[in-house]
């Protein structure tokens, strides 16, 4: 993995606060605490660092408050959350970590928590010092919430999963949003592309989520390829890697205009009467899918 310039600070954030080291967050003074000395570190870019399988966040989880996968930092301490890049954190049970980006800086910590009463703790945060030239920017706000989180709650708010951090005090810190991109699993027969109906039998579409897999029939052609989302935008995705077989096909044309416009889609939305609409970044609507049982 390729390493920041950035310089690396490790530190128990716990620890430094109660002793009154706060300044250890100006980016113009760098610390090192060498007994917790560890470096930040991401998985990978933030347009990719959604891995399909722990992206996935289900109304099971939500049942049995677990805490996982990607979550937009939307507000901490009731402000919205700014920054030069989108804050959010990703957890990993099974590292008992979460890594994320404060809005400036890459950050990282162990985290435990207990579904059965709610509590949740953060510690041995560990943030890269860059120096941040965005006003106004809560980078330092969102690591101090994260020490002060003492208990948390999940609820469904339309298609999005919201969790909320609590201070010991009960009074929230921080709220984070997860997208929920359940309403595209499944089997789809295209019905618009680009605002002209379509009736090609066997233009069919199949998404499953929680693989981030996408396969598919032009009506002539069988397709491949894969599904991806981030955080950067409300309900954003992308289709990547499209192939698909040589056959030559009577409706070539509109074979094209297909993978065009899953090239170009960059939101999925959900709509009445069993229908999905896929977006471009202008906000137009380059597909319009429809459900079907068939297989």
């Amino acid at each position: 993995m390729k390493k920041s310039n950035s310089l690396i600070v490790g530190f128990s954030i716990s620890v430094l606060i109660g002793t009154g080291s706060c300044s250890i967050f100006k980016k113009n003074t760098p610390v090192v605490d060498e007994e917790v000395k560890k470096e930040a570190v991401l998985p990978t870019d933030r347009e990719n660092i959604v891995q399909p399988v722990s992206a996935v966040y289900t109304s099971a989880d939500l049942a049995k408050g677990i805490v996982k996968g990607d979550w937009a930092i939307e507000t901490v301490n009731s402000k919205k959350a700014v920054g030069e890049k989108a804050p959010f954190l990703k957890f990993v049970p099974a590292e008992n970590k979460v890594y994320g980006n404060n809005g400036c800086n890459v950050i990282n910590a162990e985290y435990h928590y207990n579904p059965e009463d709610s509590t949740i703790r953060f510690s041995y945060l560990s943030s890269t010092m860059r120096l941040c030239h965005m006003e106004g920017i809560t980078d330092m706000e969102i690591n101090l919430a994260l020490d002060a989180a003492r208990s948390y709650s999940m609820n469904l708010n339309g298609e999005d999963y919201n969790l909320t951090f609590y201070d010991e005090n009960h009074t929230p810190v921080m709220q984070l949003m997860h997208q929920n991109f359940q309403f595209l699993n499944g089997t789809w027969i295209v019905k618009e592309i680009s605002g002209e109906e379509i009736n090609i039998p066997g233009m069919k579409l199949v998404i499953d989520v929680e693989e981030g897999k996408l396969h598919g029939n032009t009506g002539c052609n069988v397709i491949n390829g894969s599904l991806e989302t981030n955080m950067e935008s409300a309900n954003s995705i992308s289709f990547q890697a499209i192939s698909k077989t040589l056959m030559l096909c009577p409706n070539e044309n509109y074979e094209t205009r297909l993978l065009v416009a899953l090239e170009e889609a960059v939101k999925a939305k959900p709509m009445q009467g069993g229908k999905v609409e896929l977006l471009d970044s202008q906000n137009k609507a380059v597909l319009v899918l429809e459900r079907t049982s068939d297989k």
